[in-house]
């Protein structure tokens, strides 16, 4: 049996994980590359829904979200829905420290009352991909703000209401 990657993919306003979005991406390339987006969807769908739970009320955030991996694998233009809250990501392999940053960013959020999608990931190849040295790190929208400690409680609030600030001024 072949093993398949789990790529983290944002669906709507929710990051989730995919299994064989790679594989799959890779097989398409040449056969798809000038498809109709409606094709594109539609295949990736009826193929990703086989080992993913794909809930009937999102399959058209799933089928976008699918779209846009596609095209983005492709180097090919793609439509980038802006996610609502903050996007935090907490980027090591599990250790103490690693937990306890995602434990003290899901406070503050929750002392601010900022809506926003929390990930904590472990996978080492995922982890590389952000081109961070050192663990744990913390990403707000996508910006490094922290790597190798975890920040004071009040440098991770102002960072998180400064993002957020920015984040509805766009």
């Amino acid at each position: 049996m072949v093993e398949k990657d789990i790529t983290r993919v944002r669906v709507g306003d929710f990051s989730v994980g995919i299994v064989g979005l790679k594989q799959l991406m890779e097989r398409m390339a040449e056969d798809y590359a000038e498809a109709s987006d409606e094709i594109v969807k539609n295949h990736m769908l009826e193929q990703l829904g086989k080992g993913n739970y794909i809930p009937a009320k999102s399959r058209e955030d799933y089928a976008k979200a699918f779209l846009r991996e596609f095209r983005k694998y492709l180097g090919q233009a793609y439509v980038d829905d802006t996610p609502k809250g903050l996007d935090v990501k907490v980027l090591g392999a599990g250790c103490t420290q690693c937990h306890q940053l995602t434990q003290l960013v899901m406070e503050v959020l929750t002392e601010l009352d900022l809506p926003a999608g929390v990930d904590h990931i472990t996978d080492l190849r995922e982890i590389a991909s952000y081109g961070v040295m050192g663990s744990p790190a913390l990403l707000i929208n996508r910006k490094v703000m922290a790597v190798g400690s975890v920040p004071p409680r009040d440098r991770i609030r102002k960072w998180l209401v400064e993002a957020n600030a920015a984040h509805t001024k766009n």
